[in-house]
């Protein structure tokens, strides 16, 4: 699962600027955790467009993470890129007022579709097009909320697993204390990721490598000594997440539907 960090980045970033410059933007925007992946997304975009057209929302409950505040504005300071905080407690807490509840879970998403509500509404005032920040070990196994972390225009790092994050950030010199961060969706507070899919990403990361990467079977993995039931929860995780991996199924009534026989070709125009 070794990476090669400089064409990775080559790739990454030619590719922000070109799918950008099919829809006539040069801007770009994304959400600002202080977390790895958009740290890394931060740092890709800046290289790609230039610190000027990269616009970051940093966007607390309240001052429930405070490192992750400070982290992600210095990564933004670091960057030299726009930046702006907006609290959403607000917004979120005026919501629940009217519909209350005590799962942290609904919270949660709420939270991240809130998150993405606002970056939708920058992307028309600043022109800018939202960046993704999901990596391909969260999108394997649904581990987002759709219509919000999951949600954006293009993803640079969706095709990167967790531990390949890490390899990138280290080569593009993101600060060494985000890199070793532990991973957290924010979900509430002491919420971790690996806590609450009860494996750590490397294992998480291995396993998934050899099911979807190079197409081995379970009982391929049993052979090679993975946990059986470890296996059995992330293909469970896979399986049961796909709906989040694709587009509404449109019902077929016509000759050319839309995303399915009409997928419009920019280089036609070339």
């Amino acid at each position: 699962m070794k990476i090669n960090e400089i064409f990775v980045e080559k790739v990454l970033t030619a590719f922000i600027k070109n799918e950008l410059y099919k829809f006539n933007f040069s801007r770009g925007i994304l959400g600002l955790s202080g977390g790895l992946d958009s740290s890394v997304c931060a740092f890709l975009a800046a290289k790609s467009l230039g610190k000027t057209n990269v616009f970051a929302l940093i966007m607390p409950y309240g001052d429930t993470y405070p490192q992750d505040v400070d982290d992600a504005r210095e990564v933004a300071d670091l960057l030299g890129i726009n930046s702006r905080i907006i609290d959403i407690s607000p917004m979120v807490d005026a919501y629940f007022k009217i519909f209350p509840t005590s799962d942290r879970i609904i919270i949660g998403n709420k939270m991240a579709r809130e998150r993405m509500s606002i970056l939708y509404d920058f992307s028309v005032r600043e022109k800018a097009l939202i960046l993704g920040t999901s990596n391909k070990t969260e999108s394997l196994l649904g581990y987002g909320t759709l219509h919000g972390d999951m949600a954006s225009a293009i993803n640079p790092i969706g095709d990167l697993y967790k531990t390949q994050i890490r390899q990138l950030a280290a080569h593009l010199g993101v600060p060494t204390k985000i890199i070793k961060k532990t991973p957290t969706a924010g979900l509430w507070p002491g919420q971790t990721d690996e806590k609450e899919l009860g494996m750590t990403y490397k294992n998480i990361d291995m396993i998934l490598y050899q099911l979807v990467d190079l197409r081995r079977t379970p009982a391929d993995l049993l052979k090679k000594g993975f946990d059986k039931k470890n296996i059995e929860r992330i293909t469970r995780l896979i399986k049961s997440s796909e709906f989040k991996r694709k587009l509404p199924p449109i019902a077929k009534l016509s000759w050319r539907t839309v995303g399915l026989n009409f997928l419009y070709s920019f280089d036609r125009e070339k």
